[in-house]
């Protein structure tokens, strides 16, 4: 488990805020934590049909990035499999809760299982394949167990 205390939503309004800050690129910098990209995936799973997150998180993060003076290559900034990890465990946490649950507490539960721990990837990863330039720049298959896990 991570070392870090998990950082739990109150509202709703408090999650749409930073996935509207997040689309409008807006969001502090310092606001975009773990916490905060998951309750944002969540948002938009969710909540935005217009947005399909497979597809359209590369270039709504880098983008994002980049507008608040981070930069996207070959060591930081967006990364593509982590990304795709944890839109299927938001999909696969919100196909088990009851669909009229609170956003906040859709979140909450979420950030307090295993799906939404900070070390998920790594359940399905060696440290090294997740970590490549590979698997920063495009979605690669996991090395340790399949997806179908998540």
């Amino acid at each position: 488990m991570s070392e870090y205390e998990v950082r739990l939503f109150q509202e709703d309004a408090a999650i749409v805020a930073i996935g509207e800050g997040l689309l409008a690129r807006t969001l502090p910098r310092e606001a975009w934590t773990h916490e905060a990209h998951l309750a944002a995936c969540t948002w938009i799973v969710r909540d935005r049909p217009d947005i399909a997150p497979e597809d359209d998180m590369a270039a709504i993060i880098s983008t994002y990035n980049e507008a608040v003076g981070g930069v996207n290559d070959d060591s930081q900034g967006y990364h593509e499999t982590i990304t795709q990890i944890y839109i299927a465990a938001v999909k696969a946490h919100l196909s088990e809760i009851e669909s009229d649950t609170p956003l906040w507490q859709s979140v909450n539960t979420l950030l307090l299982s295993e799906r939404g721990g900070r070390d998920l990837p790594l359940k399905f990863y060696s440290k090294e394949r997740l970590f490549s330039v590979a698997a920063r720049r495009n979605f690669i298959e996991p090395d340790l167990l399949e997806l179908e896990y998540i």
